[in-house]
């Protein structure tokens, strides 16, 4: 807060003149201040001053002079003065409205002692204080006054808070008193508060605390219960005098308190919850402030002063120009004056709750106002002046505001809507939609006042996109939703808020009643629509057509115009409503009937008079005719008959009109007679009930006046004789009677039989209204008449037109009623179960047929069912046994207990379907214990876990959650309840849980959110050790950044962080403290550094003092010069070292060197008497001239320094000559010599170092010759030259090493030479070592060279033969490597052989390596996969060769998955009996026999294949030293197998064989431990089952069907042996690893199975021969004998057999010759390639005659 003078309001005098009080008025228009003379000065908001006036003594005897003014208050509405006097009275001045106005003296309170201090808090409310300690409430509006509490001590202060809702005294004994009218729930205590030390003449009460001064120069402020928060102590200050007044600023966030010549300001700070005084505003001579006064808007502070003077101070902390329309002026953290710059006009923007006020901005046609605060939202119409502050949560600034309504306010925020009525604290409503725009939503507030209705305000919007709902704002309930079939793009309510419009996406248009939430379409094709303002009519375009509504109660009347255009707008005003119409580039308005827009007007108005003689001058239309009928309606409600009468007759009602008019004239008489308007007269009101059709009320109103004539001349006249004759009865009228008569002849004339009936009935006469009724078509009276008469029982020809009438009409249950009263059961049941009479058909049932009752039960109960009476059905279906149709109809029915006890005696496969059902009941009635067992017995556990979740029950839900659910789906469960917890603020409950599930990091990020540090940091410590150290770091640090430094300390020092520690203490200027932490936690040195950054800090003789206390004076001038601190070092040097002064100049001198400040630098060295140093720098940096100077000033033995650096620079620009002369002026040659050589002038170099320094120059020589070599092809040559040099003179071996450096990669032919030069001289002139040392040296490098001819010859010529053939070998010259070889060393040869292989073989050239090693070739043929080559290559080896790469080839099939291929191999090469290959061909058959697709005609060439090879394997075994080994044995069998496998193949092409195709597969059987058994028996039975064996079929695919079981479990444990005992079909057999047969195959075999199990004529045994034994079998049960099987069908040969040349070998004769016959008549080619085959294995065929015995 800062305050800036403005002006002085009033001039002060040159003696004491006291301003005794002043006051701002609450509408801040008006200033008072009160005189030391008793006037009060009026001023305005400007400072003018525009009125006086004087104030009175309470007696006018003791004069003007006898009192004092001490207290002055305007009222709230800011139109009265209270004014307190010293003579013991209060005055109430009504000064008025405006300047001028006469001031009228409207309130006095006597008092019995003088007036101190004066509050006006509230209306009619004034709060003073007395002298003699009282503080009394003095009310204007009863004029009288009461004491608050009274004390002993004269009131010195008084004050309010901001809301004026409570008060404080201050009184001379030090007592401050605090008293709430209302403390506003903040239950703050009421009474004596705190005794301050002296009298609180200056007292204020702020928003955070009380604010107390006095003599004794202390400002104190108070806590709200009394205790002292701050004290701002003067006393010892000579300047200041003590403190007279105080005042708060309206937000109470600025407190002023007024001394001598002095304003003290003091701001509260949130952020601190402490008070920060701002500069004081001093002014000279003003003397004593004696009174103060705030503006109620904060901008403005006025000071009354002990001379007399008031000065105007404004108030502000900030001001900002926005958008250069607006002036905002920030006159409190929580107030804000917003002046519009163009009108002047201001509103004061103010947080009740106290909250600081961020940026306001002006939206909406920069009408309206919005600002946040930390908690709440402000919002404001600047035309209105109406604010509103409503509780608003942070989000971030995204809210989207809406300003097109003029009453509220739409806020948009995270999909809700929130509604908010400028003027009003509250939100007026909250909905949540994701549709933000305004033609989507309507508001309608107040708009249109209706009779009875305070208030009406109602909200439509979108819930979805086809979904309208209405809202009523005030009860805060849902009025309506609509539900539309389309998306809806705009929606708006009339101004009521009765009526809706909206339009969907295919351009209909919807009216919508929502009292009687109906919708109608009334519009197709709308393009733009809209409510007449201030009225219900509807204007709408429809293509090219204007549309308008004016009844709206009658959709389907409209008015329509032709159009040309588009609306583009609606107005209406001064009477008028026009409709503008954009027409091309023109626009046209059309006029709409404002009568009948009126009329609307009138009728809501209840106006009906002005309403009809509007629609009189109207022609009749359907508009007009809708608004007759309506104001028709209400003119009778309203009893307004004339206005009716003329209704009815306007829409030509002849018959209500005239009834009306006779009703006006018998009104009109009465009105003439009795006066009054008539319509209370009883004939009137019996007409209108009449009217109405309650003839019952006209009755009785007629009854009342005993008119019993006219009563039944009405009914006469209506024809309701019943009534008429009952009235007659009752009053005993003489013409009953006749009535009667007259009445029945009517009913028969008029052919009402069942009136007549009734009135034959009621006079006895039986018979004849049994045939009247019959005649009515009412049977079913006629039977009830007959069954309560027993004359007409025995009527046989009456009953029986009764019953017969009954059922045609039927009416089966009275026709059943009757047969049973004539004792006709049969009949009687029949018709009640015709009619549904179930209760008499049961009970009848049970006399008469009592096995029909269970059907009749059911049959009730479904009945019951179709007619949803599910409760009742269900007592019925419990009688007739149906249980599951009585658990559906209780179930249906909602009889949950009745459903469960049923459920409870079900069998629990029916009940479990249910019980889940009953719990969800039972667990929305929060029934949780039930509804957990029904969940349990209903086999659903999960869902009880989600019903306890769901509703927070979480310790039942983890109780049964760890019954039944994974680990990880229980934490979640946690997690998610601790959260809740967490929101709720049960910290200790959330942690315990987050514990519990093992996931201390949640607990530990909760603690930190909620800044419960200690909690956090036992958390860490307890889980997370290695973190406790980051955990502190990272707390210091938030904590150092709130403020709070001890807290970060210790949290620092506990991370082992002092250094962080002290950096905190710096930037918050507490050195003491930064000291203390170093000192204790830092090392030895550390300490030292925070003295010296606290020395800087402080400076000058402070510094050096401080320094020197700890004894680091000298060791901070180092430090600060080290540092480039070199002001401070001076100035420390300066106040305490002045010897330290030079070493400071050197070091400035250096700093400023490397800053590139030279001359400043020279000037330092200089000083610090270091002039080489100034030289060096100079030299350094090539500024000769500079170097020269302070070299010859102050420096001369550096004059050849200079000189030396000048030749440097000069041979640097290659001004040799000159660098030279400045060497010998500074007589240095050798470094002459030295830069020469480094430039590469060697002659110069030779030429000085001779002229000059002749003792080196031999060692310059040899370095050149150096260089020489060095050097590219300028070097080559001065090597070439020397080389030749030496080879002159003879010195041969330097000529050979100066030959042999002469290196260039660019000219390979002349290193060539050079090479072979130093070679040829090497051998010719220098002994053997070293010849070949150079070969050895040169013969690589000619080899690399590709010069292998050059490299071999130079070998040769020293006899190094090996070195010679490699060379050649190197260069792949192979002829000359073998001839070397063969001549000069023949054990070479096979060196090179060996390496000519490697060769070929490296190079991939096989064919060539054929020739040379065919085993190497045959492996790489091999390698290459290059099978057919090397199969071809190995073939014209040997037999062995050949087998050992068929074998690898076969061996690399059957690896790929192609054992066919592999079987093809051997077919074509043969099968030697190499045991190496057994596992091959053992490989081959068990790929064959588990292979799919095998059984078939098709698979023939490869059985054959099969069988080919092992029958070749087997001749080749016989031949081996493996004959008669398991091995052979095994393969013998294998043969066997594959013989029949091919036979059957065979078999399978020819029809006639098929018999011996199934034997084949059923002898297969006895080979399963080597076959897969699964697919054996699975070929067997469906064999067998082809050609009929049907006992067989069952037993193989049954023991099949097992087999698959026992692949799944794994293992053959289970299988039962019983079918197979006395077998040869083996038990042990290997357990297939797969299944072969697919699972669809098996679902059908198991059917089939099943199938003929049931079948009773099938046999489950296998068929036996004459030998008792399964025909199959070789091996007869009962002997063991062995029969050899046959070679066609496998089948043991019993008799009757052919017999082969091969013994052992034998086949059955009918078999043979069938299969011969089918061979001849087939001309199969595989069956004879079976015979073929037979013939080859037996040893021949025999004779082919035939016998068919």
């Amino acid at each position: 807060m800062q305050l800036r003078h403005v002006r002085t309001l009033l001039t002060p005098q040159d003696g004491a003149a006291k301003v005794t009080c002043m006051a701002w008025s609450y509408n801040n228009a008006k200033f008072a201040v009160c005189t030391v003379d008793r006037v009060v000065l009026l001023y305005d908001e400007h400072g003018e001053r525009r009125d006086k006036f004087s104030t009175k003594p309470a007696d006018a005897k003791y004069g003007r002079k006898s009192y004092m003014v001490k207290g002055m208050a305007f009222s709230p509405d800011s139109t009265k003065i209270a004014i307190g006097q010293t003579d013991n009275i209060i005055y109430v001045y009504k000064i008025g409205e405006e300047w001028g106005d006469k001031k009228v003296i409207c309130n006095k309170f006597i008092q019995t002692s003088a007036v101190t201090c004066l509050l006006w808090p509230a209306e009619n409310i004034i709060v003073f204080g007395l002298a003699e300690g009282k503080v009394r409430l003095a009310n204007t509006k009863t004029n009288k006054s009461s004491t608050i509490y009274g004390t002993d001590s004269f009131v010195v202060s008084l004050t309010s808070n901001v809301s004026g809702k409570g008060i404080l005294s201050g009184h001379a004994d030090g007592t401050i008193v605090r008293y709430f009218f209302d403390d506003e729930g903040s239950g703050e205590s009421q009474g004596k508060l705190v005794t301050h030390p002296c009298p609180p003449y200056a007292l204020t009460w702020a928003s955070s605390s009380i604010v107390a001064a006095g003599c004794d120069k202390k400002i104190i402020a108070y806590g709200k219960e009394g205790h002292i928060i701050q004290t701002f102590d003067y006393s010892r200050d000579p300047l200041e005098k003590e403190f007279t007044t105080a005042v708060t600023s309206p937000g109470g966030q600025s407190v002023v308190i007024g001394s001598y010549d002095r304003l003290r300001v003091l701001n509260w700070s949130p952020r601190r919850s402490a008070w920060e005084e701002a500069k004081p505003k001093e002014i000279a001579h003003l003397y004593t402030i004696t009174a103060l006064a705030w503006k109620r808007d904060g901008s403005r502070l006025c000071a009354g002063t002990l001379c007399g003077g008031v000065e105007q101070f404004d108030c502000c902390l900030r001001r900002s120009i926005y958008k250069n329309k607006f002036e905002m002026t920030y006159v409190g953290p929580s107030q804000v004056i917003v002046k519009n710059l163009s009108t002047g006009t201001r509103v004061v923007l103010k947080s009740h709750y106290g909250y600081e006020i961020d940026e306001v901005k002006i939206l909406g046609k920069e009408r309206y106002l919005v600002a946040h605060t930390s908690d709440t939202l402000l919002l404001g119409d600047l035309n209105s002046n109406k604010l509103s502050e409503v509780a608003w949560q942070g989000s971030g600034g995204n809210e989207k505001f809406f300003f097109d309504n003029e009453n509220v306010c739409m806020i948009f925020n995270a999909g809700e809507l929130t509604l908010v009525e400028y003027g009003s604290n509250e939100i007026l409503g909250s909905v949540r939609t994701e549709f933000m725009n305004p033609h989507l939503i309507s508001v309608r507030i107040n708009e249109r006042r209706q009779r009875g209705m305070e208030e009406n305000k109602r909200l439509a919007y979108l819930i979805d996109i086809k979904t309208i709902a209405a809202v009523d704002l005030v009860g805060g309930y849902n009025i309506g939703t609509i539900s539309h079939d389309s998306k809806i793009d705009w929606l708006e309510l009339n101004e009521t808020g009765h009526k809706l419009l909206f339009r969907d996406k295919k351009m209909r248009l919807q009216l919508y009643d929502i009292q009687s939430s109906t919708k109608t379409t009334i519009l197709n094709y709308c393009s733009y629509v809209q409510w007449v303002p201030g009225s219900d009519v509807v204007v709408a375009q429809n293509r090219n057509s204007l549309c308008i509504w004016y009844n709206n109660d009658a959709p389907e009347r409209v008015t329509m115009f032709p159009l040309k255009g588009d609306i583009v707008n609606l107005e209406r005003s001064n009477g008028k409503t026009e409709v503008i119409v954009a027409e091309g580039v023109n626009t046209v308005s059309y006029m709409l009937d404002e009568g009948l827009i009126e009329f609307g007007t009138a009728i809501d108005d209840g106006d009906y008079s002005r309403a009809a003689a509007f629609l009189e001058t109207l022609e009749m239309s359907t508009e007009t005719e809708a608004m007759w009928k309506t104001l028709s309606r209400l003119a009778l409600e309203a009893k307004q008959l004339h206005i009716a009468e003329r209704c009815f007759s306007a829409l030509g009602h002849v018959s209500k009109a005239r009834f009306l008019h006779e009703t006006n004239e018998i009104a009109d008489q009465v009105a003439k007679e009795y006066g009054g308007d008539g319509t209370d007269y009883y004939q009137v009101r019996a007409r209108l009930a009449m009217l109405e059709k309650n003839y019952k009320l006209a009755e009785m109103i007629f009854l009342e006046q005993n008119a019993v004539e006219e009563a039944m001349e009405m009914y006469q006249e209506l024809h309701m004789w019943e009534e008429c004759i009952v009235v007659a009865e009752a009053k005993g009228h003489p013409a009953v009677e006749k009535l009667r008569r007259g009445y029945y002849q009517w009913l028969l004339d008029t052919q009402q039989e069942e009136k007549a009936g009734e009135v034959q009935e009621s006079q006895g006469e039986h018979l004849a209204a049994v045939g009247l009724y019959l005649r009515a078509g009412l049977p079913a009276r006629a039977a009830r008449l007959a069954m309560a008469r027993d004359p007409l029982l025995a009527n046989g020809d009456v009953i029986n037109r009764i019953t017969t009438a009954l059922i045609k009409g039927e009416l089966y249950e009275q026709a059943g009623d009757l047969f049973e009263t004539i004792r006709n059961p049969q009949k009687a049941l029949e018709c009640y179960r015709k009619g549904c009479a179930f209760l008499k058909a049961v009970e009848l049932a049970r006399v008469a047929f009592p096995a029909e009752v269970l059907k009749l039960e059911e049959a009730w109960g479904d009945h019951l069912v179709q007619q949803k009476q599910l409760d009742a059905a269900i007592n019925h279906y419990i009688e007739a046994r149906c249980s599951v149709k009585a658990i559906e109809a209780a179930l249906g029915a909602r009889q949950w207990k009745k459903a469960i006890y049923i459920l409870d005696s079900q069998d629990k496969r029916i009940a479990v379907k249910y019980y889940p059902r009953i719990a969800q009941h039972y667990a929305a009635l929060q029934e949780f214990q039930i509804a957990e067992e029904l969940f349990i017995k209903g086999d659903r556990p999960k869902d009880a876990i989600d019903m306890y979740t769901q509703a927070g029950l979480w310790e039942q839900a983890h109780k049964l959650a760890t019954k039944c659910m994974r680990q990880e789906d229980v934490s979640m469960l946690y997690i998610t309840q601790a959260q809740e917890m967490e929101k709720q603020g049960k910290y200790k409950e959330a942690e315990r849980l987050y514990i519990t599930v093992e996931e201390p990091d949640l607990a530990i990020t909760m603690y930190k959110k909620c800044k419960m540090y200690d909690e956090m940091i036992r958390l860490v410590a307890k889980y997370h050790k290695d973190l406790l150290s980051d955990t502190h770091l990272h707390l210091g640090k938030e904590l150092a950044t709130e403020g709070r430094l001890q807290e970060a300390e210790y949290h620092y020092l506990e991370a082992k962080d002092w250094k962080a520690t002290v950096n905190m203490y710096r930037v918050n200027d507490m050195w003491e403290d930064a000291y203390r932490v170093a000192k204790a936690h830092g090392g030895a040195n550390s300490y030292k550094h925070v003295t010296y950054l606290w020395a800087r800090s402080l400076g000058g003789e402070a510094a050096v003092k401080l320094l020197n206390k700890f004894g680091l004076l000298e060791m901070a001038i180092d430090h600060a010069a080290d540092n480039g601190v070199f002001d401070f070092a001076f100035e420390l040097a300066r106040l305490s070292l002045k010897q330290k002064t030079p070493e400071i100049h050197l070091k400035y001198a250096m700093f400023l060197e490397d800053e590139g400040k030279f001359e400043e630098a020279e000037s330092e060295f200089i000083k610090a008497g270091k002039p080489k140093e100034a030289v060096l720098m100079f030299v350094h940096n090539q500024n000769w001239d500079a170097a020269q100077r302070v070299a010859e000033a102050h420096d001369p033995d550096s004059v050849a320094d200079v000189l030396v650096g000048q030749a440097r620079f000069a041979f640097e620009q290659k001004e040799f000559q000159k660098a030279e002369a400045f060497l010998l002026r500074a007589q240095r040659p050798e470094l002459a010599v030295k830069y020469y050589k480094e430039a590469g002038m060697w002659s110069d170099a030779l030429r000085t170092c001779k002229e000059y320094v002749p003792s080196r120059l031999e060692v310059l020589q040899e370095e050149y010759d150096k260089e020489a070599a060095k050097k590219g092809t300028r070097g080559v040559e001065g090597m070439l030259e020397q080389a030749r040099q030496w080879e002159q003179a003879g010195e041969y071996a330097r000529a050979v090493d100066c030959y042999l450096k002469v290196q260039d990669p660019s000219n390979s032919l002349l290193v060539e030479k050079c090479w072979l030069k130093a070679a040829e001289l090497a051998i010719k002139f220098l002994g053997q070592p070293r010849s070949v040392e150079v070969t050895r040296l040169v013969g690589p490098q000619l080899v690399a060279m590709k010069k292998y001819s050059a490299a071999a010859e130079l070998y040769l010529n020293l006899d190094l033969i090996r070195e010679a053939i490699d060379a050649f070998i190197e260069g792949e010259e192979w002829n000359k490597a073998k001839r070397v070889a063969k001549e000069l060393d023949s054990r070479s040869e096979e060196y090179v052989d060996q390496r000519y292989k490697e060769y070929l073989k490296n190079q991939g050239k096989v064919d060539s390596l054929v020739g040379v090693d065919v085993m190497a070739a045959l492996d790489m043929y091999a390698e290459r996969e290059q099978w057919e080559k090397c199969l071809e290559t190995a073939a014209k080896q040997n037999y062995k060769v050949l087998h050992k790469y068929v074998a690898l080839y076969a061996t690399h099939l059957i690896r790929e998955g192609s054992y066919d291929k592999a079987l093809s191999l051997y077919v074509q090469h043969g099968a030697p009996a190499n045991l190496q290959n057994f596992n091959i061909y053992k490989r081959l058959f068990v790929e064959m026999v588990n292979a799919p697709g095998m059984n078939s005609a098709e698979a023939y060439p490869s059985w054959a294949d099969l069988r080919d090879v092992l029958f070749n394997l087997c001749g080749n075994l016989v031949k081996s030293s493996e004959v008669n080994t398991p091995a052979h044995a095994e393969f013998e069998t294998m043969l066997l197998i594959s013989h029949y496998y091919a036979t059957r193949s065979a078999a399978q092409g020819v029809k006639q064989l098929d018999v011996v195709a199934a034997k084949l597969s059923i002898s297969l059987l006895r080979h399963t431990e080597l076959i897969p058994a699964d697919k054996a028996f699975y070929e067997a039975g469906t064999a067998a089952k082809a050609v009929g064996w049907e006992n067989m079929a069952f037993i193989f695919l049954n023991r099949f069907l097992d087999l698959t079981d026992a692949i799944e479990e794994g293992t053959l444990d289970a299988l039962d042996h019983v079918d197979f005992q006395n077998t040869d079909i083996p038990f042990e057999v290997p357990l297939p690893a797969h299944q072969h047969v697919a699972e669809a195959t098996r679902e059908e075999i198991r059917d089939w199975v099943l199938t003929m199990s049931m079948d009773q004529r099938l046999e489950q045994v296998l068929p036996r021969d004459e030998r008792d034994t399964y025909e199959a079998s070789l091996v007869a049960a009962s002997t063991g004998v062995r029969s050899l099987p046959c070679l066609l069908t496998g089948y043991p040969v019993l008799r009757n057999k052919v017999e082969f040349k091969q013994p052992g070998k034998e086949a059955n004769k009918d078999t043979w010759n069938k299969f011969l016959m089918a061979v001849k008549t087939s001309h199969s080619p595989v069956c004879q390639d079976v015979l073929k085959f037979i013939g080859q294995w037996s040893g021949g065929l025999p004779s082919s005659s035939f016998s068919f015995q």
